[in-house]
């Protein structure tokens, strides 16, 4: 019998709220269901979410009965916002977070180097923002509590699941016994130590890194901007790192390396995390400044991923098929990468609109988006924990010839997670004009942003099925054009046909009318009068034409869902 506790977890900022578990006792029969996600923490949430924008229902499974302990992923990026938004949270974390674009590394006393993150008109959200992950959690359980298609239950914890044809049998357990859930397609969100995964035997590929990181969150008042600080072998931790980052409600975090040798359970005992925050905050210039602590935790860097993401109906997402350093706000950013393409992929499977191939695409897609981080992020963990005396030689020549030679400091440089680029995807057209642009987003290339007119920006407008992006400048649409579009609607494809007109005045056949009078989509997308964009639900680009057909656009259509 799982018995989840109910005691609301301790913290100085946060009030955790106790949920009623689901009981079966007081659910009757369960009928079969769709997809069953198994955990509740960001990935899972907006997988379910994604789910139930295409219009499929899902199951979610919460073990525990409240969010999880401690501020853990606090950083989150422009692309991950921009994927919040289309779930309806990002508004949320905009007015409570903490927008920030510099990062700044500090040797022997001296910034050696500061990252300036570009932030331009066309940008709504800023390159970063802070904010605890209770927060993102309670603001995407609002919305997923707030939809009829998703079924949240806490206090649900799989035992095992069992796979037969076409189906997976989900055990459960609850605090008033077991029951039973059929359901189509089971995703396991289940965290980095994922038990399904476990169970099921599958191997992780890459490389864990030894170094052993404490993370300590403590309110205090320092008169620091919201800033990346990173810290070279200091004087209280040398040949080590260090990192701060400032939150919410006055909390900051410190993330220090520890020496060789020292276990977790030592480092997170009370006087051990005392001494070297009050030796941190010495180092700054603060030492006296009273403090309290609230979360710690310890962690290590791995760069690990499954080779592949789906097991007949059985699939893995975020950390429970990955496992990403935190240098460079990989984690959960990585993980809305992958609820937004299983969202779709799984969605079109479901609906009959795709093959179930569609996601071994998906599996593709996402474990090559994985294994381009690792590279990436390998690089950092070996700059900022070196794995061995060569990487160490390396980082400290690189650390002395940065107090004086500007060349090597761009080697500080921390390689911030950004959206990968299926440009190898089977999904991309065949038949367009990519070779011919002399800019914009190439063909599987995440979208960017264009601020049409104050405060409304294009990507306001994309997502939840095709878009097809087109220019008009005179009110008019091909007739070939327009019927193929309708002929695409017709055989139960989501599409809509987003006209650019420089003309406040709505074109005839479009579903939507944007009015750009100064052209900025033209000039960022370097298209002209005729020429289209045609962007997939999680927004990346499929096709491009510098002047569209309705042959081409069927085409790509075709093959972007693999009819």
């Amino acid at each position: 019998m799982h018995l989840p506790s109910a005691n609301p977890r301790p913290s100085i900022y946060y009030n955790y709220q106790v949920f009623k578990p689901w009981l079966p006792t007081e659910n009757g029969i369960q009928e079969k269901k769709k997809v069953v996600i198994v955990g509740a923490g960001p990935a899972g949430m907006v997988t379910a979410l994604e789910l139930a924008r295409h219009n499929i229902a899902s199951v979610v499974l919460a073990s525990d009965l409240q969010f999880s302990q401690g501020s853990r992923a606090i950083v989150f990026t422009r692309r991950s916002m921009e994927i919040l938004q289309q779930v309806g949270v990002a508004h949320r974390i905009t007015e409570n977070g903490l927008p920030w674009r510099c990062g700044n590394s500090i040797y022997r006393g001296q910034q050696v180097f500061r990252m300036e993150t570009p932030l331009d008109p066309d940008d709504r959200f800023f390159p970063m923002i802070n904010i605890q992950q209770q927060y993102l959690e309670e603001y995407l359980h609002d919305a997923c509590a707030a939809n009829p298609l998703i079924d949240f239950r806490w206090g649900n914890k799989l035992d095992h699941a069992e796979q037969s044809l076409g189906s997976v049998r989900a055990h459960i357990d609850t605090s008033a016994g077991p029951y039973q859930l059929e359901t189509e397609w089971l995703v396991a969100a289940d965290g980095g130590r994922s038990e399904i995964r476990s169970a099921m035997n599958l191997k992780l590929e890459g490389a864990s890194f030894e170094s052993i990181f404490v993370i300590a969150d403590i309110r205090i008042d320092l008169p620091f901007p919201t800033e990346r600080l990173a810290f070279f072998d200091p004087d209280w931790n040398r040949g080590n790192t260090i990192l701060m980052h400032k939150e919410p409600h006055g909390i900051w975090r410190v993330d220090y390396q520890l020496p060789p040798g020292e276990t977790p359970e030592d480092a997170l005992r009370p006087e051990s995390l005392q001494k070297r925050i009050d030796a941190q905050l010495k180092m700054i210039g603060f030492e006296g400044t009273p403090w309290e602590m609230d979360w710690s935790s310890v962690y290590s860097a791995r760069t690990l991923t499954l080779p592949k993401y789906v097991h007949d109906r059985i699939v893995f997402t975020g950390d429970a098929a990955h496992l990403l350093p935190i240098f460079g706000v990989r984690g959960a950013n990585t993980a809305f990468q992958d609820a937004q393409s299983l969202g779709w992929h799984l969605a079109y499977v479901l609906n009959g609109i795709s093959p179930e191939k569609l996601m071994t695409n998906h599996s593709e897609e996402r474990v090559g988006a994985a294994r381009e981080i690792i590279t990436e992020a390998g690089k950092s963990t070996r700059f900022m924990a070196p794995p061995s005396r060569g990487f160490r030689l390396l980082r400290d020549a690189v650390l002395s010839l940065s107090l004086t030679e500007e060349f090597v400091r761009p080697l500080y440089h921390w390689r911030t997670s950004r959206p990968h680029e299926y440009k190898h995807s089977v999904l991309n057209s065949t038949s367009d004009d990519n070779a011919l642009f002399t800019g914009g987003p190439a063909l599987g290339a995440p979208p960017q942003n264009v601020q049409i007119q104050h405060d409304d920006f294009l990507l306001d407008h994309l997502g939840g099925g095709f878009d097809l992006v087109y220019v008009c400048q005179y009110q008019s649409i091909p007739n070939e054009l327009l019927h193929a579009v309708e002929a695409a609607k017709n055989n139960g494809l989501p599409l809509k046909l987003l006209a650019i007109s420089g003309s406040d005045v709505k074109v005839q056949g479009a579903d939507k009318t944007l009015f750009d009078p100064q052209q900025r989509f033209q000039l960022r997308y370097a298209v002209s009068e005729g020429g289209a964009y045609l962007f997939r639900p999680d927004q990346h680009v499929c096709a491009r034409w510098l002047k569209v057909d309705a042959t081409r656009l069927l085409s790509s259509l075709q093959i972007a869902v693999m009819q």
